[in-house]
């Protein structure tokens, strides 16, 4: 099979402190992208202290020793942006700045880096604290469905398992966090040792070395931590109603899947595709435009480095039950597994894929952009330039092996399955649905 060629030179050197540096240079336009991953995230927490990795997405932008205040003012108004985000298995930082402000913004993902604590003071840990519990409030507990992931990864993973709470955390656990247990989780995971540093765009290699030896040099390297080691993840099927303030009921089904990049992750994304990816999908168009019994149907696969999941999840217009909504999806399900999808399906699910690569590598910086691409291979596969390997799992893929992969990870009988449903009206759910309470 023909694979799709990428190019995107860079060259890559680790520091004496254990920083991995990648470089790419882009000169088309007169920016920098500057992106930081740190290889920490909420799978790296323990049950009774979550939320820790999250929380300090807020608190590495609110200032460190010799610059103490807010990191947005002075990136903004030297014309650049600035963002961050945290998952299950890593948290990064990126600015893009105009190319006269690189050092700037070099110099303050280093302090942030190297001179954080002491500038982390009570006020502060409290305050972004406060924050990130109305963070919680709005995203999840006031949301409509919003507490439906919490009850399906408490479902699909054992207590003990990282995955089973959500990256924002308890509310329970992050009021009952001490400063001194903040400092102890930074010192442990935030360190050059644990990190990878991606420059991308209008700037040269040498230049590049130049700003990272300097301002990122001295900082000690740290003690790189041990692999997160979960508890195993034997799902035993589950049914469940959720009661919440919503208008019409929701289905979730959900299944236990392959890791990040490992057999069978990249088949379970192109089956999402033809089950759910968009209006020319199985299920839209049975659920929404021929029997017209969803208002809408949506189908992912979560890949994450201990394991994924994969998820669909249907709507009810007013009248319909859940277990009309059931018996539909699962037709298509063991329909799947059973023949596999036409060779046109999974022509169009690889051509959606491929042009999701290409449109990430349109940028240098933010989210998915080429700094951040060339961090995330390297965070996870110890190669920068993993893109080609990449794309290569979905075009390879066939017809064949995207029907063994329903057949082995769609099992009808091992998945959870969530019914949310209007407060008081516990008897739409699909049938022989417990109750589960979230908070």
């Amino acid at each position: 099979m023909t694979h799709t060629t990428f190019d995107i030179p860079y060259r890559r050197q680790t520091l004496g402190n254990r920083l991995d540096v990648i470089v790419h240079e882009d000169h088309s336009c007169p920016i920098v992208a500057v992106n930081v991953w740190y290889h920490v995230g909420s799978k790296d927490e323990a049950p009774g202290r979550t939320g820790f990795a999250h929380l300090f997405e807020h608190l590495m932008f609110e200032g460190s020793a010799h610059h103490d205040g807010s990191y947005f003012e002075p990136i903004q108004r030297a014309g650049g942006q600035l963002n961050g985000s945290t998952n299950t298995d890593r948290t990064n930082y990126w600015e893009v700045v105009p190319s006269n402000a690189v050092e700037l913004a070099v110099w303050m993902e280093s302090d942030r880096m190297g001179h954080l604590l002491p500038a982390l003071t009570d006020e502060k840990f409290h305050n972004q604290r406060d924050v990130v519990l109305n963070e919680r409030r709005q995203n999840y507990e006031n949301r409509p469905y919003g507490l439906a992931p919490v009850a399906l990864m408490a479902a699909l993973f054992p207590a003990a398992h990282p995955y089973s709470w959500m990256t924002i955390g308890s509310p329970d656990d992050l009021r009952a966090a001490s400063l001194a247990e903040v400092h102890a989780f930074f010192r442990r995971f935030y360190h050059p040792a644990n990190a990878s540093l991606a420059l991308a765009g209008d700037i040269s290699h040498t230049h590049a070395l130049e700003l990272v030896e300097r301002y990122f040099g001295d900082i000690p390297p740290g003690e790189k931590p041990g692999a997160a080691e979960p508890a195993p993840s034997a799902l035993a099927p589950r049914r469940l109603v959720l009661e919440d303030r919503v208008e019409l009921p929701r289905l979730y089904l959900a299944w236990l899947t392959p890791a990040l990049f490992t057999d069978g992750d990249a088949e379970c994304d192109l089956l999402a595709n033809v089950l759910g990816g968009g209006k020319a999908s199985r299920l839209y168009r049975r659920l929404v435009y021929e029997q017209r019994v969803a208002t809408d149907v949506s189908a992912y696969q979560a890949s994450r480095e201990l394991g994924g999941f994969f998820q669909i999840a249907a709507t009810a217009v007013p009248g319909t039950t859940l277990e009309t909504l059931e018996g539909a999806i699962m037709e298509e399900v063991a329909r799947l597994a059973d023949q596999g999808p036409t060779s046109e399906e999974r022509d169009r699910s690889v051509a959606l894929t491929e042009s999701a690569f290409w449109s990430r590598l349109e940028h240098v910086g933010g989210f998915g952009g080429k700094a951040d691409q060339l961090n995330g291979y390297n965070v996870h596969r110890g190669d920068p330039g993993w893109f080609g390997h990449d794309l290569a799992r979905y075009t390879d893929a066939e017809v064949a092996s995207m029907r063994e992969s329903a057949r082995r990870f769609l099992a009808a009988a091992d998945r959870v399955t969530l019914s949310v449903v209007p407060s008081g009206r516990r008897a739409t759910a699909a049938p022989d649905s417990q109750a589960v309470e979230v908070s």
